[in-house]
């Protein structure tokens, strides 16, 4: 994604395959100020990102010739472009393979367009507060843990492990944090940014994938702790 003005607008690639939802989709959103490139199916949807340039993506799972999925991967290993998902689908198994292959967001069929510019938006506020913030030479070390935050690389006993964005930064704040319980509303706050709009659970799906990387027994975790009905805490010893 290239820098832009302020006075250039937000160009949205929308990847839908139903007629119904790309045309009110380009009127709602053009109405809301930003310029849109609708493609049809999945391998357009590759074929036009590789020719223009965007500042977004709005990504439907379900498409004729590549599935969303695919799209998104293919996007995703060239570009750190912000991606939502859109999709009928709401079960979890669903939510952790779009959170696995670097999606930013996702919402679900039906939604208002007023809770998806809202999406869109807190994405781009986001992506624009880490842009800004540059990186800082820094090590952190829990136990068997250890993060190059400057490099971007995390090691567990000694072993490399590959980290999506936000759960780079979601390990981050815990080991800052060893022994601290830090709530839901922190952890989203911190790391999804005080204007997210979605629910929780895109949390506990963060946690899951961490503990599945981090832990031996991620089922029976000892450093990624729950503390119900409050949040989480990073344990130096299972307790």
């Amino acid at each position: 994604m290239s820098k832009k003005s302020n006075e250039q607008r937000v160009h949205i690639l929308v990847v839908e395959d139903e007629e119904s939802f790309v045309d009110a989709l380009t009127i709602g959103l053009t109405r809301e100020g930003f310029d849109v490139t609708a493609a049809r199916d999945g391998q357009e949807a590759i074929t036009l990102f590789g020719r223009g340039t965007f500042d977004l993506v709005l990504l439907d799972l379900m498409l004729p010739k590549l599935s969303g999925l695919d799209v998104c991967r293919a996007i995703r290993s060239i570009s750190d472009i912000p991606i939502i998902i859109v999709s009928a689908k709401g079960e979890e198994v669903d939510m952790v393979l779009m959170l696995e292959i670097g999606a930013d967001d996702y919402v679900t069929k039906p939604y208002r367009l007023r809770e998806l510019v809202a999406r869109i938006r807190a994405v781009l506020r986001r992506r624009e507060v880490h842009e800004q913030a540059g990186e800082v030479d820094e090590l952190i070390e829990q136990g068997p843990i250890r993060l190059d935050i400057d490099a971007r690389r995390c090691f567990v006993s000694g072993e490399e492990i590959k980290l999506r964005k936000k759960e780079f930064a979601l390990l981050r704040l815990l080991l800052e944090n060893p022994g601290r319980v830090l709530t839901r509303e922190v952890l989203i706050d911190r790391v999804w940014g005080n204007d997210y709009v979605g629910d929780t659970k895109t949390l506990d799906v963060h946690i899951k994938r961490l503990r599945s990387l981090i832990e031996e027994e991620p089922k029976s975790p000892m450093h990624i702790t729950t503390v119900r009905g409050v949040g989480y805490r990073f344990e130096l010893t299972k307790p």
